[in-house]
């Protein structure tokens, strides 16, 4: 399977990535438009997964007052199983570890219940108790100091 991250760097990029978040997150899992985009679009540095010359998947990561968030994670359901989130998962985490201003920050996000594997599998750990988020359950979870940004 040849799955390649890039980073986003233009509008039309951007666009894709929306589309995707918004086949998963509103349309799949019934969030609310207005909860799914924010004002921290334009500051996040986004990503696209794209499976030959299909896009499968996106993120994103921002800097937060408490470190280094990793957000809006979603995968296809036609792409699911196929590697794209750990690809993701590695493209954000490599791109954070070479920002100058990334250094000795926590790196965090929250964890969908049914995708903390995946974030475990990448040195992510629980903290904290559970809690919901757009009526879908979730877990703080940071990176584990040995995995950290260096």
């Amino acid at each position: 399977m040849n799955i390649a991250v890039k980073k986003i760097t233009d509008q039309a990029s951007l666009q894709k990535a929306f589309a995707i978040r918004e086949a998963v997150f509103v349309e799949e899992q019934q969030v609310a438009p207005e909860e799914e985009y924010d004002e921290y679009e334009q500051q996040a540095t986004h990503f696209l997964a794209l499976i030959g010359p299909q896009e499968a998947g996106t993120a994103r990561w921002r800097f937060t007052d408490k470190g280094i968030k990793l957000e809006r994670f979603a995968v296809l359901k036609a792409f699911r199983g196929r590697g794209v989130g750990n690809a993701l998962v590695k493209a954000v985490l490599a791109d954070i570890n070479n920002h100058p201003l990334s250094l000795g920050k926590t790196v965090y996000l929250h964890g969908q219940v049914q995708a903390m594997g995946l974030y475990e599998k990448s040195g992510f750990r629980k903290s904290g108790e559970l809690f919901v988020e757009c009526n879908i359950e979730h877990y703080l979870m940071q990176l584990l100091p040995e995995n950290s940004v260096k």
